[in-house]
């Protein structure tokens, strides 16, 4: 399996911006690309993914402030995180898998997660 490593997880004030980063080591061509965050309350909360014809879709807590990409030549995801709210925090793992599904039970990869507090 390839491995996956997230980065750009810090501390932000309410209101800024982060860009996460999901390095892959192998190819990403023909996968989809899902973000999930771990907080305290809920074990993986679905955030975003992008299949690997580049359709998109998002958790309704977070449509219209993050955006999900993907570079193929690089072998690297992306999540824009815009507005960032409190309720944001968390850690947050990208994983691979053949679709696009909103349960993680579905994706196969995972990388070691990146932290992310919004707090003022």
């Amino acid at each position: 399996q390839s491995r996956l490593v997230e980065s750009g997880g810090e501390l932000v004030q309410p209101g800024g911006s982060l860009r996460l980063s999901c390095a892959a080591s192998g190819f990403l061509d023909y996968l989809a690309v899902g973000w999930f965050r771990q907080t305290p309350v809920l074990d993986y909360d679905w955030v975003s993914c992008i299949s690997s014809r580049n359709s998109t879709e998002y958790a309704d807590s977070v449509k219209g402030r993050f955006i999900i990409s993907r570079d193929n030549a690089k072998r690297i995801g992306y999540l824009q995180m815009n507005n960032l709210k409190p309720e944001d925090t968390g850690v947050y793992f990208c994983a691979t898998a053949v679709n696009c599904y909103k349960s993680f039970s579905h994706f196969g990869n995972w990388g070691q997660g990146t932290q992310v507090t919004v707090s003022s």
